[in-house]
């Protein structure tokens, strides 16, 4: 397993880690997901963590709160052996003080988390959403304040728009609060919305990516094929309408691309598109999800899968769309690199 550092922290991760939406089975979208219990998610664990995964993600809302439970129950006994990563801000019930990052929110919901998790501590704490409603100040002096506590080691956000990024980083240095580290975003060969702005930011930042989603929402998987609908089993009959967009006329020609590779490479689909996202700047983990120990074991063999120069071309080419306005403008035009030089 390789480790890298997370944005311009001392934080060492695993480039995958273990996303743990699959843990419950609560409500319609994380149901479809996955139903582990504690013993399947146990068993998961074991698999992350002899192949070197020591990552594991979840939030408080992956099926209200049971994910956390589920991976602490999961965990008993070894928590010197994992890190945690979890998320909270977005809505857990109808009250006043139920969504956001307030101090109210927060100091309430890491207290919660933790009991959920078992731990005195959470590695990494990320904001799931960016709270308009709340100061900017109050939110990153809360965070220090539970950072000084010991109940956080590092900070991050995730789903953040660049200038609420650049915002909050400028405020964390005015004051000396802790800085976000990480960025938890979509990013895929079929979403690649996060090379526009948020890319370059976290480069010149020190923020680094923890990719969710990327295998495209489980189109990617290589399970869909051209002019045939999805097998009956795939959880996408459940949960498309809860995903990212998809750009239909580059869907297909995307897989066909993998196809070939993975043929080349004697690699699986999933295995070629977590590997390409492994060589994107910026990136420190790309977070895998499974139902099951085959999933698991299939996605785990990305790391070590190694592609051509002329393969990140073919799969660049055939992802690659035009960006909107102000991204552009002005990129066809001759002498522009000498303003804004590519990262890719």
């Amino acid at each position: 397993m390789e480790y890298r550092n997370l944005g311009a922290s001392g934080f060492r991760v695993p480039v995958l880690s273990f996303g743990t939406g699959t843990f419950g089975g609560q409500g319609p979208l994380f149901s479809a997901w996955g139903r582990s219990d504690a013993d399947e998610a146990r068993r998961l664990i074991d698999i992350c963590l002899d192949a070197g995964v020591n990552l594991f993600d979840s939030a408080d809302v992956y099926s209200n709160g049971a994910s956390e439970e589920i991976l602490g129950a999961a965990i008993r006994g070894r928590r010197d052996k994992v890190l945690i990563s979890t998320k909270m801000s977005l809505p857990m019930g109808e009250g006043p003080h139920d969504a956001g990052s307030s101090r109210q929110r927060l100091l309430a919901s890491v207290d919660a988390a933790l009991r959920r998790l078992g731990t005195d501590h959470i590695d990494l704490l990320q904001l799931h959403a960016f709270d308009a409603f709340t100061p900017i100040e109050e939110v990153l002096s809360t965070l220090d304040m539970l950072v000084r506590a010991g109940k956080l080691r590092y900070v991050g956000v995730s789903n953040f728009a660049g200038w609420q990024l650049m915002k909050s980083l400028a405020i964390a240095d005015r004051h000396g609060w802790p800085r976000y580290v990480a960025h938890q975003v979509y990013y895929s060969l079929l979403g690649r919305d996060y090379e526009w702005e948020l890319m370059p930011l976290a480069r010149d930042q020190g923020v680094g990516a923890l990719v969710w989603s990327p295998l495209g929402w489980g189109r990617l998987t290589g399970k869909i094929r051209r002019g045939q609908p999805p097998p009956p089993n795939s959880r996408l009959h459940a949960t498309a309408q809860f995903g990212p967009p998809v750009r239909e006329e580059t869907l297909y020609a995307i897989i066909d691309v993998l196809d070939t590779i993975a043929l080349e490479t004697g690699r699986t689909v999933p295995q070629v598109a977590i590997a390409w996202l492994l060589g994107r700047p910026t990136i420190a983990s790309v977070i895998i999800g499974a139902r099951d120990e085959a999933q698991l074991r299939d996605n785990l063999g990305a790391v070590g899968c190694s592609l051509s120069a002329d393969q990140v071309k073919r799969l660049d080419e055939a992802s690659t769309v035009t960006p909107p306005y102000p991204y552009y403008p002005y990129r066809i035009q001759p002498g522009f690199a000498r303003l804004s030089p590519p990262l890719v």
